[in-house]
């Protein structure tokens, strides 16, 4: 059984997007990840890191940036996307975007790749976190391992 934790603040650009996105599929590698359990995942988060650039917001001095942070425990991963922007509009069903939207699909798209997803404003301090959990596949033979 391996365990690995990582988070990082990055840059509300774009290019973090993919940089965010690469690291967590390194890690699912080493942790021996099944290929595909770790592609979906990836969209997962690539989707979560594109809301956090977009609706980030501009006029607080802590939004030039966001968090990511990757947890995997055994056969679980969670994955946490934290901004500093107005956060999700109450009330609302972030994940469920009409038909005729033009945005908002991204939300729904998570909700179909992974097992359990919260969407939620963190109290106090402004911002939205997005955070999802998946069972793993686990190839043969991990490169990492816990002992």
């Amino acid at each position: 059984m391996s365990s690995l934790w990582w988070s990082l603040r990055l840059r509300r650009e774009a290019a973090s997007v993919p940089l965010a996105r690469h690291l967590l599929l390194s890690s699912m590698e080493a942790a021996g990840v099944d290929g595909d359990t770790a592609f979906e995942l990836s969209v997962a988060l690539s989707e979560a890191c594109a809301n956090a650039v977009e609706h980030g917001s501009d006029t607080d001095a802590r939004a030039g940036a966001f968090r990511v942070s990757a947890y995997l425990e055994g056969n679980r991963c969670r994955i946490e996307v934290a901004d500093t922007g107005p956060g999700f509009p109450a009330p609302s069903d972030p994940g469920h975007a009409p038909h005729e939207a033009e945005s908002g699909r991204g939300l729904f798209l998570i909700e179909s790749l992974a097992d359990h997803v919260r969407f939620r404003n963190r109290p106090g301090r402004g911002g939205a976190v997005v955070s999802f959990d998946k069972v793993l596949d686990r190839g043969p033979d991990p490169l990492l391992t816990a002992s």
